[in-house]
């Protein structure tokens, strides 16, 4: 496996990730899946999987989160980040993230769409205290599954729409739709006039767009 950078920077890749998560989800009170969705829609994830040395070594962790909120937001103010007695399942989500990403070449998106990063919160209780390579071996089988197309992106690829096309006809937020067709985020949970957008545009139900619609 060739990795994208030098092992030399694998402990603060992992310090820079760990501490993004915990700041986003315990100071900032961020859900966890959409701490991860900003991380990839702000292009500092692509930035840290290539081995920037100015996002994995140049900022800290709250830095780096607080440079994907700009990004994001444009403006919001941020908190400070508060005292720790004790390492959080985030933190220890961040570090082993960051391990397994480096240890497999994968990009965040691909992880992403496979594993959800509040899944990986959920795992700390089994591998926390496991050596790395059983984190890495439970990763890489949730990461095998094939997923099937999503609706959304299959749909709108039968009408010969572009993302962006869809985009401006509905009036849904590029990102928004870019993070659904990714599974980042679940269209299930979607503002019902979020879907009647889409669909009218596509000319579906909105039933259609669900990937697992209610009986």
């Amino acid at each position: 496996m060739t990795h994208a950078y030098s092992g030399s920077y694998l402990n603060d890749a992992k310090d820079r990730l760990s501490r993004f998560f915990d700041y986003l989800v315990n100071d900032c009170g961020m859900k966890a899946d959409w701490a991860a969705s900003i991380f990839l829609s702000s292009g500092y994830a692509e930035q840290f999987e290539r081995g920037n040395p100015a996002v994995l070594a140049g900022m800290s962790g709250v830095e780096l989160a607080r440079a994907v909120v700009q990004k994001t937001y444009r403006k919001k103010a941020l908190p400070e980040s508060g005292p720790r007695e004790d390492l959080s399942r985030e933190y220890w989500a961040g570090w082993a993230l960051a391990e397994y990403q480096w240890h497999s070449g994968k990009r965040f998106k691909d992880i992403f769409e496979r594993v959800k990063f509040s899944e990986i919160v959920s795992m700390y209780p089994v591998y926390h205290e496991m050596d790395s390579s059983k984190f890495i071996e439970a990763m890489d089988q949730r990461c095998a599954i094939v997923l099937p197309e999503c609706r959304l992106k299959k749909l709108r690829e039968s009408r010969g729409l572009s993302q962006t096309e869809l985009a401006r006809a509905s009036g849904v937020n590029l990102r928004s739709i870019q993070m659904y067709e990714q599974r980042v985020n679940d269209i299930d949970k979607a503002q019902a006039q979020t879907v009647y957008k889409l669909s009218r545009v596509i000319g579906c139900s909105m039933e259609d767009l669900l990937e697992q619609p209610a009986e």
